[in-house]
């Protein structure tokens, strides 16, 4: 019982420490043996100490990496948002404009009726002047002369040209004579 107390405490560093004084052979190998196991269990401390802290970085480092991984995925969604805002707005600009094309060619169709109406009232208003303008060419020499203050033109008719005119007075003279002859 005490020599499986002894393997289990001592054993391995007992082992390691007799092999250094072997090695080394010291003019003291007792107090050797003190002090290299004084700095073995100070190398164990050490050791389970670095462990530890390696444990910890380890944690630290994992730890580390999934916080990466946390910001990467948020900056993955914020990417695909700000993707998916731009296309919105890609799309409501696009109808916007669709919009104001429609818009654009409705002003432009208005329009052209517009211009359409005006000219057929224009078409129209030119062959009503031109109709009263008819009309008023065939009124005869009396329905002319029974507007108040229009001189009396019973006898003269509606300006001839020139050929006319000279056949005309010659007419008239002729016929002045005739009615004189007859007074």
């Amino acid at each position: 019982m005490e020599s499986q107390y002894l393997k289990q405490c001592l054993g391995d560093c007992l082992k390691k420490g007799l092999t250094e004084v072997v090695e080394h052979r010291p003019a003291d190998p007792i107090e050797y043996l003190a002090h290299w196991i004084y700095r073995y269990r100070r190398n164990l401390d050490e050791g389970e100490k670095r462990m530890l802290e390696r444990a910890e970085l380890e944690q630290e480092r994992e730890a580390a990496l999934a916080e990466l991984e946390i910001i990467r995925k948020r900056e993955e969604e914020e990417r695909l948002i700000q993707q998916k805002l731009e296309e919105q707005r890609q799309a409501e600009l696009e109808q916007e404009r669709q919009k104001a094309e429609l818009e654009q060619e409705r002003q432009k169709a208005e329009l052209e009726q517009e211009r359409e109406k005006l000219e057929l009232q224009s078409e129209e208003d030119n062959v009503q002047l031109q109709q009263e303008d008819q009309k008023e060419d065939e009124k005869t020499v009396p329905e002319l002369t029974d507007r108040p203050g229009t001189p009396d033109l019973t006898k003269a008719e509606e300006e001839p040209d020139q050929s006319e005119q000279v056949s005309s007075k010659t007419d008239l003279t002729a016929e002045a004579e005739e009615s004189s002859e007859q007074t």
